[in-house]
């Protein structure tokens, strides 16, 4: 049971892996939106080092959450358009490995983004690490956790819906506060040293099981909801 579920997993992250090195619609539209973040708020104002750290990241975080809003309405749309969300209802394969091939697929891209635009976030905000490097990267990885798993499960719920491009906003965000409160403040105590990043890392741990476990266990129903 568990070689076929990994099977599964394995080809549904290589299909979307796939499709989107053929068409590169969903990190194009993500990379642009990011790029006019940091961009108009460089523009926006100038601010020093030191304000610099305080502020780079409440942007930063909100440019990858609307970057992921953009990828997530995207990453279902291909599915339904080609059936395989019906198929999915008439197989016997498991729902989770469907949903697990695509917030894996939905991690990498924004993670690829993350690479990207990081080093552009240090040069337009003249930014350097107070904190250990190590906490960044971590936070780097539960945020977009965070973000991608609520993201694709939402995506799903709302993805038969007549507006589905306002519906995922209206459903992600008010679930995601918690999730970009601790980010931001992690983030924010690294590149400052002012105080601990721990507690917020720790809540922002809590988080990501907490919400992967229910995405999981909801995703069937969701799945043939009608």
């Amino acid at each position: 049971m568990t070689n076929s579920l990994l099977r599964l997993i394995k080809a549904n992250l290589a299909k979307d892996l796939r499709l989107e090195w053929r068409s590169r619609d969903v990190f194009n539209a993500m990379l642009f939106f990011a790029l006019l973040v940091v961009v108009i708020f460089s523009f926006a104002f100038e601010p020093t080092t030191e304000e610099s750290r305080r502020l780079a990241g409440g942007l930063f975080w909100v440019a990858f959450l609307f970057s992921t809003i953009v990828a997530l309405n995207q990453s279902w749309a291909r599915e339904l358009r080609n059936g395989v969300l019906d198929a999915y209802r008439v197989s016997p394969a498991p729902a989770e490995a469907l949903l697990l091939g695509k917030v894996v697929s939905n991690f990498i891209f924004v993670a690829l983004l993350e690479c990207l635009m990081v080093p552009l976030f240090i040069l337009f905000y003249n930014l350097s690490s107070a904190g250990s490097i190590w906490q960044l990267a971590v936070i780097l990885f539960l945020g977009t956790w965070a973000l991608v798993i609520n993201g694709t499960f939402f995506a799903a719920m709302s993805i038969r819906t007549r507006n589905r491009e306002l519906m995922l906003p209206l459903l992600l965000l008010p679930v995601s506060i918690p999730a970009v409160t601790s980010m931001v403040g992690a983030t924010t105590a690294v590149l400052t040293g002012d105080g601990s990043p721990l507690p917020q890392m720790k809540l922002l741990a809590v988080y990501c099981v907490v919400f992967t476990a229910a995405s999981f266990a909801l995703f069937d129903m969701v799945l043939n909801a009608e």
